[in-house]
């Protein structure tokens, strides 16, 4: 998760007005190879991609203000890069929550991809996969920033912000998907530990879901 969430200069708008935000009770991205299960708590180890020629960095004027373009074109669904070197963390303002009972910092150019409200990508922290948004249409072009929506991975932001992605549908101040009203959250992909927590949170007919 980029530094660059927390603006006070505003970047370029995100390239994204191809989309329109999906929920992950209707999955169709394309599925990886089945990969063995792991704890909860543990990070797989899988090899280094090679991020230099997926994306590029652009460091603009003002504090956090950051942000990567995309150097490849992509369908919707396709992987877009895998999670490869990560470590366990706490929850910082970099951290991207992995799990119910993990967060990672991502050690590589990754954690320069900024929110939006409409995500040009998604984190799928179950596959450990970066993919381009599933309903994202056209897919992903040369040139377009890279983004994606932090409360589809995180739960309670350490460090909440005013979101400036200059979108019509922008969710103003983002916090994590405990503080998103559930109307909204629900028209976006969401990871499934995110899902959990909010059947866990939301009461169905008076009682909260175990």
């Amino acid at each position: 998760m980029s530094p660059a969430a927390i603006l006070t200069t505003a970047p370029a708008p995100t390239n994204s007005s191809r989309i329109s935000p999906m929920s992950s009770t209707k999955p169709v991205i394309t599925p990886s190879s089945v990969l063995p299960a792991a704890p909860s708590d543990t990070v797989p180890a899988w090899v280094k991609p090679d991020l230099t020629r997926l994306l590029r960095v652009e460091h603009l004027p003002g504090a956090f203000a950051s942000r990567s373009v995309s150097l490849v074109d992509l369908p919707a669904g396709a992987i877009f890069a895998r999670i490869t070197s990560p470590t366990p963390a706490a929850c910082a303002y970099s951290s991207v929550q992995a799990s119910r009972d993990l967060h990672i910092e991502l050690n590589c150019d990754l954690v320069y991809i900024n929110h939006s409200c409409r995500p040009t990508l998604v984190f799928d922290m179950t596959r450990w996969e970066v993919r381009v948004c599933p309903d994202l249409e056209g897919g992903l072009k040369v040139g377009d920033e890279l983004t994606f929506f932090y409360p589809s991975t995180e739960w309670d932001m350490a460090q909440p912000f005013d979101c400036r992605c200059q979108q019509t549908d922008c969710r103003g101040t983002i916090s994590g998907a405990k503080d998103m009203p559930l109307a909204v959250i629900r028209k976006y992909w969401l990871n499934p530990h995110i899902e959990e927590l909010l059947q866990e949170t939301h009461p169905v007919n008076g009682m909260a879901t175990a």
